[in-house]
């Protein structure tokens, strides 16, 4: 497969929706058929784009989404586990003092762990945000390997970085588990008991983040757009035409097109995990992405790109991160055991190279297969 060297995460899922305008920082009352779309390239928050949108627009769009990008902020800051900021203690704090002392955050912080917790639980542990020691080999091999294979390339030469070795996974793969994990609600802290053990929320925090400012930005009575931090989208409520929201999932060769396109209505989420952000060529040839399998200890290769849809942004994260890892049929297991325990529905898509798997519902979609559960069946346009 033909790819670009990515620095930065590029979205994964393409908002398919009409606007009729888009704007940077200021808005002026126009006719009930607008909307207010404004778009915040940082690398500073969860190193993404971020996309949110209201109808119609009025005096106060632009405050709303400042306030919205504030919030966002806040969180970036307080699940960032490579950045320290003044005043703040957060996920970065708490892996610094693992095995020395507890450390005093705010509930929030403790809000998110309790939701990663449960889908470990959920996941028969599958989801698994305590394996930072294994993740982060990997985060040191591919930030190294992203600027050597754009040098690489640069100057003509064979693409090709460094890949850790098996020893190294397996010395860093033990050091995990919830058991070692103390979180004191009481008191606000939060404390790693072994030394050689940290956090990692990548596969969650920025669908968390986008549910509570979706959820701030409703109770303020917002509606008819959406929240999009990367490729977790969060609708607000219907579009105002009364049209359904048209979501795009990616092409993962990079073409602006999309494999196949959902229909969908109201305050749902659509998250997309792919192999095709945040990955590195190896020396071996191989591409190395971001999702870990436990199993393995090595980046799943099993699809290119799984998305979920469901009401709740973070447990859509989280669900195509567990995905990308599992079988289909053990994919829908998960997805069942998400709906008893919740209420919440939750259906999924996967993207994936020919032949890898057979399913009732699989579907050739340009260069690739698609499959989906049940539950978007005449939700999907090809």
């Amino acid at each position: 497969m033909k790819k670009r060297f990515l620095t930065k995460i590029a979205l994964a899922a393409v908002l398919l929706c009409g606007c009729t305008s888009q704007k940077t920082s200021s808005s002026s009352k126009t006719d009930s058929n607008s909307v207010y779309q404004n778009m915040n390239i940082n690398s500073d928050i969860f190193d993404t784009t971020y996309a949110y949108q209201e109808a119609p627009e009025t005096d106060e769009s632009a405050d709303h989404y400042n306030k919205s990008l504030d919030e966002l902020t806040e969180y970036n800051n307080l699940f960032d586990i490579y950045n320290d900021y003044e005043g703040i203690n957060n996920l970065k704090t708490i892996n610094d003092n693992a095995g020395k002392q507890p450390v005093k955050v705010d509930q929030k912080i403790i809000d998110m762990l309790k939701e990663a917790k449960k889908f470990y639980e959920l996941s028969g542990g599958e989801f698994d945000i305590t394996m930072g020691a294994l993740l982060n080999v990997w985060h040191n091999y591919r930030e190294a390997g992203i600027k050597i294979n754009e040098q690489q390339a640069n100057n003509n030469e064979t693409v090709g970085a460094p890949v850790p070795t098996k020893e190294e996974l397996e010395a860093a793969a033990p050091h995990k588990g919830w058991d070692k994990i103390q979180i004191d609600e009481a008191n606000s802290t939060v404390y790693i008991t072994d030394p050689d053990v940290s956090i990692d929320v990548g596969g969650i925090a920025k669908g968390y983040a986008a549910e509570q400012v979706a959820k701030d930005m409703e109770a303020m009575g917002i509606s008819g757009g959406y929240v999009n931090v990367g490729r977790n989208i969060r609708l607000l409520g219907g579009k105002i035409d009364g049209k359904t929201w048209k979501i795009g999932v990616a092409d993962p060769e990079g073409s602006g097109k999309s494999v196949v396109v959902i229909d969908v209505d109201n305050s749902y989420s659509i998250v997309t995990s792919g192999d095709y952000e945040r990955y590195y060529v190896g020396e071996d040839g191989k591409n190395y992405p971001h999702i870990v399998d436990p199993s393995t200890l090595y980046p799943a290769d099993k699809y290119h790109s799984v998305t979920i849809v469901t009401p709740d942004s973070g447990a859509a994260d989280c669900l195509s991160t567990t995905l990308f890892t599992l079988s289909i049929e053990e994919g829908k297991k998960v997805l069942e055991t998400y709906t008893k325990e919740t209420g919440n529905k939750a259906d999924a898509i996967w993207v994936m190279d020919p032949g890898k798997v057979e399913d009732k519902n699989l579907h050739t979609s340009g260069d690739f297969e698609v499959t989906y559960t049940d539950g978007l069946e005449g939700k999907l346009t090809w």
